[in-house]
C-alpha cells in the first residue's frame, strides 16, 4: 500500500511529475498514451452543460457532465461544487484541428473506474488506506479513498467516545487514515471506519492516573451523571454539576480507574468554551501497520466485550 498511486484527490496536484505532465501539449499527450491518472483545479462549470474546465497550463481542459462522475446519477449540485476544487482525471483525446485554441478532452469518470477496478476492489475488511474528509452529515462523514470515489464512515464508526456528530471530530478536507469495514461488490460501495485507529481501553487509560486533574470534553449530560471524553476512545463518568452543557470543555479530577469494568469516575472541577476539535492521536503506525485482522477494544478481564473482527 506505500506504493499506492490511487490517493484521494489533492494528493498529486503539487508534485513535480503532475505539473511536468499538465505544463505542455507534449506532456498531455504523454499522459494520454501513457493512461496517466492527474489532478488539476477546475476553474469554472458551464451554466448550460455543465461542463468543467480546467487550466491545464494554457490548454484548456474539459470534462464533459457525463464524465465526471462513474457509477451514479449525477446530480447538478455534485458537479458545481467541484468548482475550485482538484480533480483526478485522465486525457482522453487533445484538439489540435480546426480550433483557434488547443483543447484536452478529459474523463474524471475513467480515473475513477481504474481506481476502483485496480486499487479499492481489491482491498479487503482491515485494509488501512488514507483518506480525506469531504463533508459532513449529521449521521457520518463522508471521506475520498481515491480519485474521489466516496465512503461514508458512519458516527458509531469514528469513535469508541459518542459524539453528536463528525465535525467533533474531524475538519474539512482533513486528511486521515481509515479502515475497510466492508466492501459491497455489486454495487462498489465501501464502508470505512476510524475507531480502531485510536487504540483500546487499557492503552487509552494507561495515559492517565487516579489524582490526576486533566482536561476533557463534556458529551453527554445523563440523570445519572455526566459522561466526559478524555480521548477519542475513552470517556468517563461524572458526577453531576449544575450549569454543565454538552460541548463544553473542563477540568475534571480522576478518583478512580476500573478495568475490570471499564470504568473511570470522574469530578468535573471547572467548565470554559470548547477549543476547536484537535486532529486525534491514532495508536497504530499508520505508515508501517497496513492490515489489522481484528481489535479488541475490551480489557481480557472485562465481561463487557467491545471488538471489530475484520
Amino acid at each position: 500500500m506505500s506504493n499506492n498511486k490511487y490517493l484521494p484527490e489533492g494528493s498529486l496536484i503539487g508534485t513535480a511529475e503532475n505539473r511536468e505532465y499538465i505544463s505542455s501539449l507534449h506532456g498531455l499527450e504523454r499522459a494520454r498514451q501513457e493512461g496517466k491518472i492527474l489532478e488539476g483545479i477546475v476553474a469554472l462549470c458551464d451554466s448550460d452543460t455543465y461542463t468543467l474546465h480546467i487550466d491545464l497550463g494554457g490548454v484548456d481542459g474539459i470534462i464533459e457532465r457525463e464524465e465526471v462522475l462513474l457509477g451514479e446519477e449525477i446530480k447538478d449540485i455534485a458537479i458545481i461544487t467541484r468548482v475550485g476544487k482538484p480533480v483526478a482525471f485522465k486525457v482522453m483525446q487533445l484538439v489540435l484541428e480546426d480550433t483557434e485554441k488547443p483543447y484536452a478532452i478529459l474523463s474524471r469518470k475513467e480515473a475513477q473506474r481504474e481506481c476502483l477496478n485496480s486499487y479499492l476492489l481489491d482491498l479487503i475488511p482491515g485494509d488501512i488506506v488514507p483518506a480525506r474528509i469531504t463533508h459532513f452529515e449529521p449521521f457520518g462523514a463522508f471521506v475520498d479513498i481515491g480519485c474521489g470515489i466516496i465512503s461514508l464512515i458512519s458516527v458509531d464508526s469514528i469513535s469508541v467516545s459518542r459524539i453528536p456528530g463528525p465535525r467533533e471530530r474531524f475538519s474539512m478536507r482533513e486528511q486521515i487514515k481509515v479502515v475497510i469495514k466492508s466492501i459491497d461488490y455489486d454495487t462498489g460501495r465501501i464502508y470505512t471506519s476510524t475507531r480502531e485507529l485510536f487504540g483500546t481501553w487499557e492503552e487509552n487509560a494507561s495515559k492517565f492516573a487516579t489524582g490526576q486533574t486533566v482536561s476533557g470534553i463534556v458529551r453527554s449530560i445523563e440523570p445519572y451523571g455526566i459522561f466526559v471524553e478524555l480521548t477519542p476512545n475513552l470517556a468517563g463518568l461524572a458526577e453531576l454539576k449544575e450549569g454543565v452543557q454538552a460541548g463544553q470543555a473542563c477540568a475534571v479530577y480522576i478518583k478512580s480507574i476500573v478495568p475490570e469494568k471499564m470504568k473511570i469516575k470522574l469530578v468535573i472541577i471547572d467548565t470554559y468554551d470548547a477549543p476547536p476539535p484537535k486532529k486525534p492521536e491514532y495508536l497504530i503506525d499508520t505508515d508501517k501497520v497496513t492490515h489489522i485482522d481484528s481489535w479488541h477494544y475490551s480489557p481480557s478481564n472485562c465481561d463487557r466485550k467491545i471488538e471489530t473482527i475484520f
